[in-house]
């Protein structure tokens, strides 16, 4: 470690947490990151069924789904400045307000998706109306998931540090399970019933969920670990600049362990539901339901690897995460390439498992990658340079179908290859971990 680098880490703070409070806050993080995956995991699932046939239709099919999978990539493009944006806010005003901005845009942009009028109605405005609220959700995608991580992490004792930033995470898949049954539901509509209207249910459900968000984050204690650096006059001017000065080090690594549980989700959710139903030409209620208990499976994945990592150290469990995922993916593809409903479903859920397996850690290992002068800044870019970079995969996969005649092999390379990148950020993230201690705990 440079010298340079050695003067960002934090000096031993005593902070007194009560385990209720750190609950207390785990769980509203939680809640935003519910509200998070439920919008960002909808529109995967309508770029897969729903955007490709009522916002691209002059276009032929493989064209359309790719536009559509293009427009869903945009949040991800956008997610780094968000990234940059709120991770000053949060290193520099305060985690609690830079939380609050971000929930409202992400609830609001993903609302009005439910109220956009189609292709057939107003012509071209339709898609760039679409691209433009992905945008929004991009940005506020961008600063949410590391200011919850950020301050679950913050207000948890050290030693559970891995539960709590488990927990968390364990809003993807709740996300995952009410984002797919709204969908589970309306495609239970008849086709013109779900084209009229019934695929936009499940985006306007967006407004209810954001109050309920709302309501609880706004009881949220700002972090006392920031508190400290507000009273004791250390935070950083322009973080992302300081990030990028002293710790680029740590945000590649942060960036390579965060790859998977970004673009491994959505290789084997969003494209493998477009690759069943579009090319396979399996029932699309089929893929969908097989994300649903795919997503029940995680639930239980990401609490055992929450604890585990507080044994071995959330980098091992990372690295281990990501082996395991490469070395499953083509059989998994092979599975899927079957048609048959129970090894689809099978492949789906045991792949999801295998990815969450490192997604279940990257918070702990992200926030402790970071001095806490840093931390929102550095937590955010490295997961949503990540998401950036991944967010394009299920539409590089879908354009490597073409060149591989319809073959799965193309996406299987790419699942290996982020696996293994995964690996090797895990690897090193667990030698170069910090944290602020030592944190006391009021029983």
């Amino acid at each position: 470690m440079s010298q340079t680098e050695e003067n960002l880490l934090p000096r031993e703070r005593l902070t007194t947490v009560s385990g209720a409070d750190a609950g207390k806050i785990a769980r509203a993080a939680f809640v935003g990151t519910v509200l998070e995956w439920y919008d960002y995991f909808l529109f995967g699932t309508a770029a897969a069924l729903v955007f490709n046939r009522l916002f691209f239709t002059e276009l032929d099919q493989t064209a359309a789904l790719l536009a559509s999978f293009a427009t869903f990539g945009v949040g991800f493009a956008a997610r780094p400045i968000g990234a940059i944006l709120f991770g000053w806010i949060g290193d520099k005003v305060g985690r609690r307000p830079a939380l609050l901005v971000t929930i409202v845009m992400i609830g609001v942009a993903t609302g009005l998706i439910g109220v956009l009028p189609d292709f057939g109605s107003i012509g071209l405005a339709a898609p760039i109306m679409l691209a433009v609220l992905r945008l929004v959700q991009g940005l506020a995608v961008g600063g949410e998931w590391g200011g919850a991580v950020t301050m679950a992490v913050e207000h948890a004792p050290a030693e559970k540090r891995g539960r709590f930033a488990a927990l968390v995470q364990i809003g993807s898949p709740v996300g995952t399970l009410l984002s797919s049954g709204a969908f589970a539901v309306v495609l239970l509509l008849p086709a013109e019933t779900f084209d009229a209207w019934g695929w936009r249910v499940p985006f306007l459900l967006a407004f209810p969920l954001l109050l309920v968000a709302l309501y609880i984050r706004v009881k949220v204690e700002e972090s006392p670990i920031f508190k400290d650096l507000m009273a004791e006059e250390e935070t950083s001017k322009v973080p992302a600049v300081e990030v990028f000065r002293f710790a680029w080090k740590r945000l590649i690594v942060a960036t390579l362990s965060a790859l998977l549980g970004v673009g491994g989700f959505y290789m084997i959710t969003t494209f493998v539901v477009s690759y069943g139903s579009n090319t396979l030409g399996v029932d699309r209620q089929i893929m969908v339901n097989a994300t649903l208990i795919a997503a029940v499976a995680q639930i239980f994945v990401t609490v055992i690897a929450g604890r585990f990592s507080e044994r071995i150290g959330p980098g091992i469990v990372t690295m281990w995460g990501g082996i395991l995922t490469g070395l499953a993916a083509f059989p998994l593809f092979w599975l899927i390439d079957t048609k048959s409903p129970l090894a689809i479903t099978l492949a789906i859920t045991i792949g999801i498992m295998l990815v969450t397996i490192a997604y279940a850690v990257s918070g702990a290992l992200l926030a402790e990658l970071f001095p806490a002068k840093l931390r929102y800044s550095g937590v955010a870019m490295g997961y949503n340079i990540a998401g950036a970079t991944s967010g394009f995969l299920p539409l590089i996969a879908t354009a490597m179908l073409t060149i591989s005649n319809n073959a799965s092999w193309g996406a299987a390379i790419i699942l290996v290859a982020i696996s293994l990148l995964t690996a090797i950020g895990g690897f090193f993230g667990e030698r170069l971990r910090v944290s602020d201690k030592p944190i006391v705990v009021d029983a």
